[in-house]
């Protein structure tokens, strides 16, 4: 099975996109990433014959993926120019996931009156240069608990050892 999934990944990688990674996954499946446009394929074993399970997600920051946002079961003796188009469909799906929608609603889910005009958002603070962050590892108060319990501690030793009557 893995075999025809990777075949199938060659060949859709190659439709797809140019620029392409085409490799195995843990679970047995090949994922195919496109660094280019950040998103990723996977095509995985479904456990039935001639299927296989087909994900598409998107690529974080630092390389990493993340979760899928469309899964689908395809039927590997399709052509692949069909599997291409599915393909291509999920992308858009994951495409338009990962874009923010145009904000025209204010708040409370209420839309804008079409007479009135938005006031601009608020802009971000710049992070004031004060002093630097003291970092104090041990408070005040858990030096006063330590005493504490070193003096029971004394207390109790002093008791046992050397201040008693001997009993």
């Amino acid at each position: 099975m893995y075999t025809q999934l990777r075949e199938t990944a060659d060949e859709l990688a190659g439709v797809l996109w140019r620029e392409h990674t085409v490799y195995r996954e843990r679970g047995g499946g090949v994922v195919i990433r496109g660094e280019h446009v950040r998103r990723w394929i996977s095509l995985g074993p479904t456990g039935g014959k001639d299927q296989a399970l087909l994900r598409a997600g998107r690529l974080l920051d630092g390389g990493t993926t993340a979760p899928a946002r469309t899964e689908v079961v395809v039927d590997l003796k399709a052509g692949t120019a069909e599997l291409a188009a599915v393909c291509r469909r999920m992308l858009a799906e994951v495409a338009a996931v990962a874009e923010p929608a145009p904000a025209t609603a204010t708040r409370a889910g209420r839309s804008a009156e079409p007479g009135k005009q938005r006031k601009p958002g608020r802009t971000a603070r710049a992070a004031r240069p004060g002093r630097p962050r003291r970092e104090r590892h041990t408070s005040l108060g858990s030096f006063v608990v330590l005493l504490c319990v070193a003096g029971v501690l004394g207390a109790w030793l002093y008791n046992l050892f050397g201040g008693g009557y001997g009993y």
